[in-house]
């Protein structure tokens, strides 16, 4: 399934393969890689038991997705080992780990779907004519459950933060 016109970049139309992710709903299986010391996987299973906030970018190379994990990482400082933070794009993981490591990032974690593009696919972020994510934010319970999903309706605007803040507040004044 394809969503045509789901998502502008500049101004022109994309599509965006899979479908959109539902509040109130399981979240979709994934298996993302990550660089520490090796390459690691992640899993949905992996993020259970805590409040998780997954911030889709299509590019840590590029300024409006290092502002989206910068602003992330500040913010999501003081909530500590809480909750789970991902920074998800296709990007190798290894560019993705020298990017953080480069601007201290240390409260988000990179995780790439490089490898199958099943996050791409499962959560309805890929954008089909550039084979990078659209801009998103979801955030989970601790049980896996969507809470919050926003997919950025121009790729190259910033999501709403203060809202994805909101929702993993909540999720941890629930806990």
């Amino acid at each position: 399934m394809s969503r045509t016109g789901a998502v502008t970049f500049k101004g022109n139309p994309l599509t965006l393969a899979g479908k959109e992710v539902e509040v109130g709903k399981a979240a979709p299986e994934f298996k993302l890689h990550y660089f520490e010391g090796g390459m690691k996987e992640i899993t949905l299973a992996d993020v259970k038991g805590k409040p998780t906030i997954l911030s889709v970018v299509p590019s840590l190379d590029t300024p409006v997705c290092q502002t989206q994990t910068k602003k992330f990482n500040e913010t999501l400082g003081e909530l500590g080992d809480r909750i789970n933070a991902l920074t998800v794009s296709l990007d190798l993981p290894f560019a993705m780990n020298r990017f953080c490591g480069a601007e201290s990032i240390t409260n988000i974690r990179p995780a790439s779907d490089y490898q199958d593009r099943n996050f791409g696919n499962n959560f309805g972020t890929l954008i089909e004519e550039l084979k990078i994510m659209s801009r998103a934010i979801f955030v989970l319970d601790a049980d896996g459950t969507v809470v919050y999903a926003e997919y950025v309706p121009e790729v190259a605007s910033e999501p709403n933060y203060d809202a994805a803040m909101e929702a993993l507040q909540s999720q941890l004044q629930a806990a």
